[in-house]
């Protein structure tokens, strides 16, 4: 035979004859490659671009296309592991029957080159035939019209080639430099090895426990979402950490345990699985807690992503508390009537009448808060950014005629509201701006649209008149500089009983007014006289929102489905792998005679004690992780917590019933695996 056809047929009889691992590996490759090219279609498809919010949707998606490089290169390199393990001992076979480690290394270079070229036909053939999919599931998410032409996207396809190239030749490196730093023998004894009874450490499960005490002590201890935002995470890194180090040191604990534990450890089906656990449970901890870090990663991901996307309309109206909003940059008599003039007239040109009117004026500050004190000075590094706060002040007067109250205050008395914060003490001291008494809390409020967007909680001072307004703005333009110091505001908003294009065409109308005012003023000198001024319609503005949210949905259900799909795998590869180890001792015990029966019963209890663990473990983590993602988001204008706990709640069950399928699966081919003798 030639040896230009003996490398390429060998390659092929080797993962023919391995075809129970390296089909699945082959598939799950070929599905990275479908999300990343179907990710990498959208964020190239000039449709999607031209839509409103196409942009954001974009910038969604070119990072969900680095996101998938970068996991996909882990995962790939992690499960490739379980592959070339259960290889060393035939290529141990090909080195003492004269075969060289640079033949074994052609033999590898054409498998890669094989699974390279069938995961990526496969997946951008599956990418193409599912990209219009794809496409339209993203146009509904963000309720705009249909495209149906259909087209393959070459540079897509030509993105994952390299990109995917590039992944697998650096895990042929990797498996070349196993294989060269190995002798035959240790190849060939490379299913045994590790195999020594290990013993608990406490290197490990010590700083283990430190560190999932302090990760978990942060996510439920935080308060201010801008603090969670940081928080949150190098809690991720902390949990990460700390659970490898204790499902490596743990599971050893606990396998300890369960053999000292007479009543259970000395039954069959115990006693077998416990046995055979506790000579891998290094290498079983760190395959455990990596479906464990998966899992809580599916959960986090779909539960927030879902709830952000099903809450999206409640969250569009907080943004938006009226259909049409007009915010003037100042709080005279006469700007106000310049405005409602534009208003009026585009009104009446439409026949339009305004209701559920809204107005108050108001002044915005942004400020450190100390204890009570509020810090205005940028200079001031006594204090920690990570208290920033915006302090709102409105007149009482207005506060009464929108609410229906009458409350009076003196000139050193406010009442309080806080957004996205708790604040819990008795007065309110603005450094060189004067200090005010907390007499009571006001009820709900009409609050402004960017309340609800920003990232900083903020907090509404409700003051004796506007006269306070006006001396806090003079006193702050002294601390700032004046290019960067606040406006005093007037906040005007009305709904209208119409269709939305006849909403956004009033909104055009009003902003079309207004830049012509501004124009008329530039070009006769007079810029200095434009105070300035910001319109917003829902109808107008909604579609960029839903391509945020759906921006988010979307690719939360692709990496969740990637995120599955990976713990399956390792949970498939480790029943594989372990069943291979497993089939000379259950053959043994066979011949003892153990029957079938009592085999099953006992690989029941050893995937179950094994395999939802990792579940247990991150529906905890999960739970911990929920006040610290519920802080992350209200920054995105989602407050009801609630909501957020059924939804994760949901998720919870779903993922659970799907992860029993795969134990269920998993745990049948280990069973066919070593009851076949």
């Amino acid at each position: 035979m030639s040896k230009m056809l003996l490398y390429p047929k060998l390659a092929a009889s080797g993962i023919k004859n391995n075809r129970r691992t390296y089909l699945p590996y082959i598939l799950t490759c070929a599905g990275m490659i479908m999300m990343f090219y179907i990710v990498m279609f959208l964020q190239g498809n000039s449709f999607v671009a031209e839509m409103k919010g196409g942009d954001q949707m974009i910038l969604m998606l070119r990072f969900g296309v680095v996101i998938m490089v970068i996991f996909s290169a882990i995962f790939m390199f992690y499960t490739n592991s379980f592959l070339i393990r259960g290889r060393k001992k035939e290529f141990g076979l090909y080195n003492i029957l004269g075969m060289g480690k640079r033949n074994i290394a052609r033999i590898l270079i054409w498998e890669t080159v094989f699974v390279y070229l069938s995961a990526l036909a496969a997946g951008n053939g599956c990418g193409i035939l599912f990209s219009k999919l794809a496409e339209l599931f993203l146009v509904n998410i963000m309720k705009a019209d249909v495209d149906y032409e259909f087209h393959a996207d070459v540079n897509a396809i030509a993105m994952s080639a390299l990109w995917y190239a590039i992944i697998f030749l650096f895990i042929l490196f990797n498996t070349l430099r196993q294989i060269r730093l190995t002798n035959p023998i240790e190849l060939m004894k490379s299913e045994n090895t590790g195999e020594k009874p290990p013993k608990t450490n406490l290197i490990l499960t010590v700083p283990g426990v430190i560190l999932l005490a302090a990760a978990y002590y942060m996510a439920v201890s935080i308060e201010n979402p801008i603090k969670a935002i940081f928080a949150f995470f190098l809690a991720v890194v902390m949990v990460i950490l700390a659970t490898y180090m204790l499902f490596i040191a743990g599971s050893v604990a606990v396998c300890r345990l369960l053999q000292k534990n007479k009543r259970y450890y000395y039954k069959t089906n115990h006693f077998v699985s416990i046995s055979s656990m506790v000579y891998r449970m290094k290498r079983n901890g760190a395959g455990l807690a990596s479906i464990c870090i998966l899992s809580t990663m599916v959960l986090v991901t779909l539960s927030s992503t879902i709830c952000l996307y099903a809450g999206e309309e409640q969250m569009l109206r907080e943004r938006y508390p009226r259909d049409i909003l007009v915010n003037t940059y100042s709080i005279e008599e006469k700007d106000a009537e310049l405005i409602n003039g534009f208003v009026s007239s585009a009104l009446e040109k439409y026949g339009e009448v305004p209701q559920n009117e809204i107005e108050y004026s108001y002044i915005s500050i942004s400020g450190v808060f100390s204890g009570s004190d509020v810090i205005l000075d940028p200079t001031d590094t006594s204090v920690s950014a990570d208290e920033a706060m915006t302090l709102t002040l409105v007149p009482i007067e207005d506060y009464n005629r929108i609410m229906g109250e009458n409350v009076t205050l003196a000139k050193d008395e406010v009442i309080i509201k806080s957004i996205k914060s708790d604040y819990a003490f008795d007065t309110v001291s603005i450094k060189d701006c004067g200090s005010f008494r907390v007499v009571g809390k006001a009820k709900d409020f009409i609050f402004r649209g960017e309340s609800a967007a920003v990232m900083m909680p903020e907090t509404y001072l409700f003051v004796s008149d506007i006269d306070v307004l006006r001396d806090i703005y003079e006193k702050q333009l002294v601390i700032y500089d004046p290019e960067y110091a606040s406006n005093l505001h007037r906040y005007y908003g009305f709904d209208l009983d119409c269709d939305e294009e006849t909403q956004i065409s009033i909104f055009e109308e009003i902003h079309f007014s207004i830049a012509q005012y501004t124009k008329d003023l530039s070009d006769a000198g007079r810029e200095d006289e434009w105070f300035g001024c910001r319109v917003e319609s829902i109808a107008n503005d909604k579609i960029e929102f839903f391509a945020l949210y759906g921006g988010l949905f979307f690719l939360g259900i692709i990496f969740g489905t990637v995120f599955i799909v990976a713990a399956a795998l390792i949970m498939y590869y480790k029943q594989i792998s372990e069943g291979y180890e497993d089939k000379a001792r259950f053959g043994i015990l066979q011949k003892v005679g153990m029957t079938k029966r009592e085999i099953k019963r006992s690989i029941n209890s050893q995937v179950l004690t094994v395999f939802f663990l990792p579940l247990i473990s991150a529906g905890v983590h999960m739970a911990f992780a929920f006040p610290i993602i519920s802080r992350l988001l209200m920054l995105f204008g989602l407050t009801d917590t609630a909501f957020f706990a059924v939804v994760a709640l949901l998720c919870f069950g779903v993922f659970s019933a799907v992860y029993i399928l795969v134990y269920i699966i998993t745990s049948r081919s280990y069973y066919t695996i070593v009851s076949k003798q």
